[in-house]
């Protein structure tokens, strides 16, 4: 177990640095090598599948997921604010692919289930709603880098030109909050019965409420946090100065558990505290140290997670699966995902403008494509399918982790040649 744990870590820190340039994405061998562990013989009494250990990974991967919006929100260097509107047009692709891409996914993706599939009504929306968020734990790849430090200890600013990058980042970073409300909507369908009983409870506090007290209650956090570390009057509380970067995991865990305590979606807190905190003396190094954490414990905790899935994959937890499930998992990441996504970026280059940039065909391509599925819709389901029986939920597990792995493997195969291609573009359009 320990021989196996520690090669595990050991591809963990080697894969991302190795592969840089291949074609071949570290989640791809780290699901392959947990899926060849998984042949291997189990300790009797042991259980991997998703079912018997439910509680566990909903708790595992609610972690990975709120340190990995962490990190996505003290990666983002572009200034947001609420009360400056002008601030807004540069996230115009973010607030397309939320308001239009999202809702449109979950559509297509629920029908086809319903149709094809044969889920039930509640099922399908639970399964639309679980595979529309683009997640930020295995969209690395396609996402801004963070912020770095120069030679000379100055901290150099993130190049954002890269709207594809930012559009794909500010996205995962939002849209896991927001494919909440349509989880509950699943789980109210399932346990409340029809939607006049709950709609308007629904659309006033789980579509509205609660995402407006995650997103204040989280600049709340990451504004009190930022005022100490940077300005506070005590030396003690000015951790910027001394360069103690645990700051940022006290802000992922003082943010969630805020929200949820106060009700709203902890997700979106994480993110918002991370954003406030990013806005806090913008080229400070000290914004370097706490994503360098945060990234280093967002690998290890993907590296459990993928590992696990991967063991799962060959004991049973694709046993559910039927092929138009399988067609379903191609048709999202191939045609429904992307159809969506240039449905909201528009189809004419005048329709694209982001700030001042005019998003180029190929640029609205690949933010479209690069949909990612991952952690995120592992949570949903768990926190979904505990807090309510659905009928054919053993087909949804199987759904959802088949689309996961074919993600994996098709988005990590692409995302390297296809961010290349438009860097050579971007690079020729300046010349």
């Amino acid at each position: 177990m320990y021989l196996l744990a520690g090669a595990s870590l050991l591809l963990a820190v080697v894969l991302p640095t190795a592969l840089k340039q291949s074609a071949v994405s570290a989640p791809i061998v780290l699901v392959v090598v947990g899926a060849l562990i998984g042949l291997l013989p189990l300790p009797e009494g042991v259980q991997v599948g998703p079912a018997a250990n439910r509680a566990f990974v909903e708790h595992l991967t609610e972690f990975t997921v709120i340190i990995a919006l962490m990190g996505v929100g003290l990666a983002l260097d572009r200034p947001l604010h609420l009360f400056k509107p002008r601030t807004w047009s540069p996230w115009g692709a973010a607030w397309r692919l939320l308001a239009v891409t999202m809702p449109l996914t979950i559509a297509g993706v629920a029908l086809v289930s319903w149709w094809m599939v044969g889920l039930a009504p509640a099922a399908a929306l639970l399964l639309g709603a679980v595979l529309a968020p683009t997640d930020p734990v295995l969209a690395s790849d396609v996402q801004v880098e963070g912020p770095t430090e120069s030679e000379d200890g100055a901290h150099d600013q993130i190049d954002e030109h890269d709207e594809v990058r930012f559009a794909l980042t500010s996205e995962a970073g939002l849209n896991d909050g927001l494919a909440f409300p349509f989880v509950y909507a699943a789980v109210f369908l399932t346990s409340l019965g029809a939607v006049s009983d709950w709609g308007l409870r629904w659309l006033a506090w789980e579509l509205v409420g609660k995402v407006a007290v995650g997103v204040l209650l989280g600049i709340a956090v990451g504004w009190l946090l930022a005022k100490a570390a940077f300005r506070s009057r005590a030396p003690s509380l000015r951790l910027a100065e001394t360069g103690e970067p645990l700051l940022a995991l006290a802000g992922v865990l003082l943010s969630y558990g805020v929200a949820e305590t106060l009700g709203g979606y902890g997700f979106l807190a994480v993110f918002t505290c991370a954003m406030a905190l990013r806005s806090a003396e913008r080229g400070h190094t000290y914004h370097v140290h706490m994503h360098e954490i945060i990234e280093r414990l967002e690998r290890l905790l993907t590296l459990v997670v993928l590992l696990l899935l991967g063991v799962a994959m060959t004991n049973g937890l694709l046993g559910n699966l039927t092929w138009q499930a399988a067609l379903l998992a191609v048709l999202l990441v191939l045609v429904i995902r992307p159809a969506a996504g240039m449905v909201a970026l528009g189809t004419r280059p005048a329709t694209c403008r982001v700030g001042e940039h005019v998003l180029t065909a190929r640029e609205r391509l690949a933010i479209s494509f690069f949909g990612v599925r991952g952690v995120g819709s592992l949570f949903y389901l768990a926190y979904a399918t505990g807090e309510t029986d659905f009928a054919g939920g053993d087909l949804v597990w199987s759904t959802v982790a088949f689309t996961i792995v074919l993600s994996v493997l098709v988005h990590g195969v692409t995302a390297t040649p296809v961010m290349a291609w438009l860097d050579r573009a971007r690079e020729d359009a300046l010349r």
